[in-house]
This record gives C-alpha cells, sequence and structure tokens, in this order.
C-alpha cells in the first residue's frame, strides 16, 4: 500500500513537471457567464439658458447553458434654471431560453417611471419567439416577436400642450417587434441598433436607438447615442416623432 502511494505521488509530480515545462498544457480559463456595463453622461448649458442634466445607464447580463437574462436601468436627471425639470427611470428585464441553434423564447419587461412627463407608469409586458439570423462576436442579429400587455397612466397634472399623450388610462393588448443588431469591423469599433415596435388600439409606437462606440482601453470606452420615438397618432399640432442625441462614457466589468 505505500509503495502505491509513492508511485501514485510519483506520476503526480512528474505530471505537473510536464505541464510547467510544456506549453500545451496551459491552463484553461472559463470566461464568467457575468457581464455588466455602467454609462455615464453630463450636459451643461449657461448663458442665455441654464440647464443641466446627467443621464445613467447600468446593465447586466448572464449567460449559462440554453439560459440567457438581461437587465438594464436608466436614469435621467433634468435642471432647469435651478430647478427640478425632468427626472425618470427606465427599467428593462428579459429572460431567453434556446429551443435550437437559432430560436428561443423570450420574456420581456419594460417599465418607465417619471415624475414630470406626461405619464407617471408606462409599462409593457410581452413574450413570444426569438431568431437569431447571425450570432458571432463581429455581427449579431436577431428578432423577435409577441403578444403582450401595456398599461400606461397618464400624468394629469403635468400635461403640457407640446406633449404626446391623450388623458385615458391605457390598459390593452399589444403585439409587440424588436429588432437587435451589432457589427464590430474593428476590436474597438462597434455599431449597434435596436428598433422596437409595440401596437395597440390606443397607440403604436416606434423606437429607435442607434449607436456607436468607441473603446478607449480595455473596460472604458466613448459613446455616441441617437434615440428616436415615432408615435402614430399624436395631439393636432405636434409632431410624431421626437429625437436625442448623447455622448457618454461606458466602463465595462
Amino acid at each position: 500500500m505505500f509503495k502505491l502511494l509513492l508511485v501514485s505521488a510519483s506520476v503526480l509530480a512528474s505530471t505537473v513537471a510536464l505541464a510547467d515545462d510544456n506549453p500545451e498544457f496551459e491552463t484553461i480559463t472559463i470566461p464568467s457567464p457575468w457581464s455588466s456595463e455602467v454609462e455615464f453622461g453630463y450636459q451643461a448649458h449657461t448663458g442665455n439658458s441654464d440647464t443641466q442634466s446627467l443621464n445613467s445607464r447600468l446593465d447586466v447580463e448572464y449567460i449559462s447553458g440554453r439560459h440567457r437574462t438581461y437587465g438594464e436601468w436608466k436614469y435621467y436627471l433634468l435642471y432647469k434654471d435651478g430647478d427640478e425639470d425632468k427626472r425618470q427611470s427606465t427599467y428593462s428585464l428579459q429572460s431567453d431560453y434556446k429551443l435550437g441553434p437559432k430560436t428561443y423564447l423570450y420574456g420581456s419587461f419594460r417599465g418607465v417611471d417619471s415624475k414630470y412627463s406626461a405619464y407617471f407608469k408606462d409599462y409593457t409586458l410581452s413574450g413570444g419567439l426569438g431568431y437569431q439570423f447571425y450570432n458571432t462576436d463581429q455581427f449579431i442579429l436577431e428578432l423577435e416577436v409577441g403578444p403582450g400587455y401595456r398599461y400606461q397612466e397618464p400624468n394629469l397634472d403635468e400635461i403640457d400642450d407640446d406633449d404626446i399623450i391623450f388623458p385615458d388610462l391605457v390598459e390593452e393588448a399589444i403585439f409587440r417587434s424588436n429588432l437587435n443588431t451589432q457589427w464590430s469591423p474593428l476590436d474597438t469599433v462597434t455599431f449597434a441598433a435596436e428598433i422596437t415596435l409595440v401596437s395597440g388600439q390606443s397607440n403604436t409606437r416606434i423606437d429607435s436607438d442607434l449607436s456607436f462606440t468607441n473603446t478607449i482601453t480595455d473596460d472604458i470606452a466613448l459613446k455616441i447615442s441617437h434615440y428616436r420615438e415615432y408615435h402614430d397618432r399624436v395631439p393636432e399640432g405636434l409632431s410624431q416623432t421626437d429625437s436625442v442625441v448623447s455622448v457618454s462614457i461606458v466602463v465595462a466589468f
């Protein structure tokens, strides 16, 4: 028994020494299933106007086996002439389950809570089928479609003439479609686009988010985004589209 232990220890020591000397025996690093990003942007205007705005974003993604879960939180704060003018939180959560190499089931929730804008609460819940046309390190193209439910509570105390809103409580079935694509022609450059359509009896809304990200270091990047909202039904005299351009710093973990 003692000789067997000596032989086993000798073989183990030889294997360790061989692994240290032979480059073929390299340590395999398993990537973490978690990834996250923090985004921060700030603007200040002085002179004829005195405004300060802060926008931030936090997202977390977890991938394990057939499951993928993604959560995002956005916060926007605007001060105008020393007073708080806008404050809004946007949060979303989605979980996917792979059915095959390209198809998956999804469940999605998106909520908006705002103190000063047209809606106090704006919630969308949806579930359906997703399809990945491409899913590589350089190019991603995904499409999701499915039914859902929308709840909107109007902020009757804050409605102005320039708000895209009708003073009605919305509780309705919807159809949702989401197209997501990313293209990285270089290791340091990424173009991304996400287009979401939500259609119900009260209104059809299309959100588009286009962005360009330039990696500065392994963990820090500069991001330029263009966000656009389209409503097919608006009060008389208002434009059907609103858009905003933002520049921010992204920190990845």
